[in-house]
């Protein structure tokens, strides 16, 4: 669960300001800028329009800055024939023009021609058509147009042209403090053109660390004043030139009241607008598309239209025009979220798109708080929640707590126009579940690696693998199930012992073992131990079988094959035959791992254990190479079985049907399977003491087979019982006392 922690420890300390991450910043705009671009509107704004100053005005009108006779007649153009209802200037008018002639005129009438009266009137009568600066702030007069001007930064902090009246003074805010970009200097227009046009506002954008422009300030300071954006001096011209006051609310603190900015109001005519801000009193710029004249978002025109007269009048009637450049040399193009060479006229007109909306973006004061809080929640819930899932469990939490929060986000953004932070949380979740994830693949790993050690020497590879696919489903405890045992002992073996050498004994063992070994793990069993010259082994655990009988019976058989074919081979060789064998029981048993601190193994135990090790002992009285109990048979219905005998074993009074398997289904011929029916009628015969009978078929059946063990143990038996008085309460049964 720690492990969880420290990427929320780690994103706190970012949100809160103690450790500042750049990584997690970049992030923090990369997730916002997808956001952005996955919730553009991409649709036409025809309140406002951009009148472009673009290469081709350029080339047809010249270079830029225009003169001021120009300016005037494009103003003319756009007020009285265009008829827009607000003009701004995304340009600044910092000097005067002299392009007329008239400065040299005035000098030579104040100079060497000072006498010359003529000269002088004729002068004075040119001035009107000469001053062009007048004439182009005559036209902007009494008209509803908004200049532009920018702040600045220097070292000098100079300041040239007439800065407009601010909007808030020292003296009217009082002991209120606004937390606005501050600047030493300024450019702005010359004084006549700021008396024509008073409204004016700046257009200076916010670029991020990586260079991005995502916000523009609506409020600066310069020497204490603060002055408005040209976005907002264009939307309070739209309200009849609305008051503008901050909205502060109030919280309680230890220290006292603290009077937090929350936006800026707006009072006019029609009623009240509330502008949001952050704590920069900044906007973030609503982008509605990719910019520019075919980025859908804004009707572009080219300025070179407008001065010639080429709009059918009235064509732009009641439209806001913005006058901007997207011509490369005038370098008014800004990278942004949406675009790389974005017209910086039209991040104004996005932002004034987004006031006339009213879906103004912002972050809100709370914005850290919001996101020490939702890692703290997602990271905790992550924390305790994972160490209890599995792989696929953790992924799905993951999951879940990851779209939650992105849906969350997204819903507060287009719902509210919050833009509340992200990444950081986004951050927590993946690093939390990546490392839940890795912690539970070593500790998987580590558990399948000693899973593997443990079960390896006992059970067939497959089932390891098997095992290694849900290793907490499997543990050595000790546990109480139905299971199979088989013990295999082999005959002969002692004796053979003494005539070979210990190399060769060795060799010959392994050999032996080996191929035991691999007919019972072709059948899915469990090793349990090598004993001498016995095999023990088990089914059914440590992974649940439910044919483990049949799968045991099988493997019995496949050993008794393999036996054979070794002994074939023996024949070939010079070397001595081996018998063996087998005794199976079905029954409740103890598994688990067993043993004392030093040695240790997995092992099963029980009464049903020694039943089979008892049935294995009996193969060589019955003279059959496998003994199975009843319980056996039962469970394993889908071979041909030879009942045996009833019997009694050491420690145990209740009878035991044993039998033997004789193959599956077809492995007998009718010969065979006749003989197996005079055996049977035999056995009941012999169950029933009816002697004569039962001497007449086992005579039968040694005729045909003379050399079987069994049927010569049976006659031997026979003549024993016949001697006897007849039993009523006679079940057949043959007690053995010794193992």
């Amino acid at each position: 669960m720690l492990w969880a922690l420290v990427p929320v420890a780690l994103g706190v300390l970012h949100a809160s300001g103690v450790v500042p991450l750049q990584l997690l910043e970049r992030l923090e705009h990369l997730v916002y800028d997808v956001r952005l671009r996955l919730t553009l509107p991409h649709t036409l704004d025809e309140r406002i329009v951009i009148v472009d100053i673009d290469e081709s005005s350029l080339e047809r009108v010249g270079r830029w800055p225009w003169s001021r006779d120009k300016m005037a007649a494009f103003a003319t153009e756009l007020f009285e024939r265009q008829g827009v209802s607000v003009l701004g200037f995304d340009v600044v008018f910092a000097e005067a023009d002299d392009s007329s002639g008239l400065k040299s005129l005035q000098q030579l009438a104040r100079g060497s021609l000072k006498d010359d009266a003529h000269f002088a009137r004729e002068v004075d009568r040119l001035v009107p058509s000469l001053d062009f600066d007048a004439r182009f702030a005559s036209a902007l007069d009494t008209q509803n147009a908004v200049l532009g001007y920018y702040f600045t930064s220097d070292r000098d902090g100079k300041g040239r042209g007439a800065l407009p009246s601010p909007v808030f003074t020292p003296e009217q805010l009082g002991s209120s403090v606004l937390r606005a970009t501050e600047w030493n200097g300024y450019g702005s227009n010359i004084e006549v053109l700021a008396r024509a046009a008073p409204a004016a506002g700046f257009f200076n954008a916010m670029a991020d660390d990586d260079g991005l422009v995502r916000a523009l300030p609506l409020l600066a300071e310069y020497q204490g004043r603060y002055y408005e954006s040209l976005a907002l001096a264009i939307y309070r011209s739209l309200l009849g030139g609305a008051d503008l006051m901050p909205a502060f609310a109030s919280t309680a603190t230890d220290t006292g009241e603290r009077r937090i900015l929350r936006g800026i109001a707006l009072r006019h005519a029609g009623g009240r607008a509330f502008l949001p801000v952050d704590d920069q009193l900044a906007t973030l710029v609503p982008y509605r598309g990719a910019g520019g004249p075919l980025g859908g978002s804004f009707h572009y025109v080219s300025a070179a239209d407008v001065l010639t007269g080429q709009l059918a009048a009235g064509s732009l009637r009641g439209k806001v025009a913005l006058v901007g450049t997207t011509a490369v040399g005038l370098q008014d193009l800004r990278a942004t979220p949406v675009g790389r060479a974005y017209p910086g006229v039209e991040t104004h007109a996005n932002v004034l798109s987004g006031f006339l909306d009213g879906k103004a973006i912002y972050r809100p004061d709370y914005a850290p708080a919001y996101d020490v809080a939702q890692m703290l929640v997602a990271g905790l819930l992550l924390a305790f929640a994972l160490p209890l899932l599995g792989a696929g469990q953790a992924l799905l939490l993951g999951g879940a707590v990851f779209a939650a929060l992105v849906g969350l986000n997204g819903w507060l953004y287009l719902g509210f126009g919050l833009a509340l932070p992200l990444a950081s949380a986004l951050a927590v979740v993946l690093l939390a579940t990546a490392l839940d994830m890795a912690y539970g693949y070593v500790t998987e790993s580590r558990t399948k690696r000693g899973l593997a050690q443990l079960f390896g020497t006992y059970v067939p590879p497959e089932l390891v693998d098997e095992m290694l696919l849900a290793p907490e489903r499997y543990s050595m405890q000790a546990a109480s199930r139905e299971l199979t045992v088989m013990f295999c002992d082999m005959r002969g073996f002692t004796a053979m012992s003494e005539r070979m050498e210990p190399v060769q004994l060795q060799a010959l063992l392994n050999d032996i073992f080996s191929r035991l070994t691999q007919a019972i793990r072709a059948q899915r069993g469990t090793i349990d131990k090598y004993m001498g010259d016995c095999v023990m082994a088990f089914w059914g655990a440590p992974v649940p079988t439910p044919q483990h009988a049949a799968l045991a019976v099988r493997a019995a058989l496949d050993m008794v094959k393999s036996v054979k074919v070794l002994n074939a081979q023996h024949r070939a060789s010079g070397l001595p035959e081996i018998g063996i064998g087998i005794g199976l029981n079905t029954g409740s048993m103890c598994v688990g791992d067993m043993g004392s601190d030093i040695r240790r193994s997995y092992t099963v135990i029980g009464d049903a254990v020694n039943l089979g090790s008892r049935l294995e002992g009996l193969c060589k009285v019955y003279g059959v190479e496998i003994v199975a109990s009843e319980a056996t048979r039962i469970q394993a219905p889908g071979f041909v079985w030879q009942e045996l005998d009833r019997v009694r074993v050491k420690g145990k009074e209740d009878a035991v049907a044993i039998f033997c398997p004789l193959g599956e289904p077809g492995a007998l011929t009718q010969d065979q399977k006749s003989q197996m029916d005079q055996w049977h009628q035999a056995l009941a015969s012999l169950r029933a003491q009816d002697w004569g009978a039962c001497d007449a078929q086992l005579g039968a059946l040694c005729a045909a087979a003379p050399e079987n063990p069994l049927l010569a143990w049976y006659s031997e038996r026979l003549a024993q019982l016949r001697v006897l008085p007849y039993q009523p309460d006679w079940d057949g049964a043959t007690r053995f006392d010794t193992k």
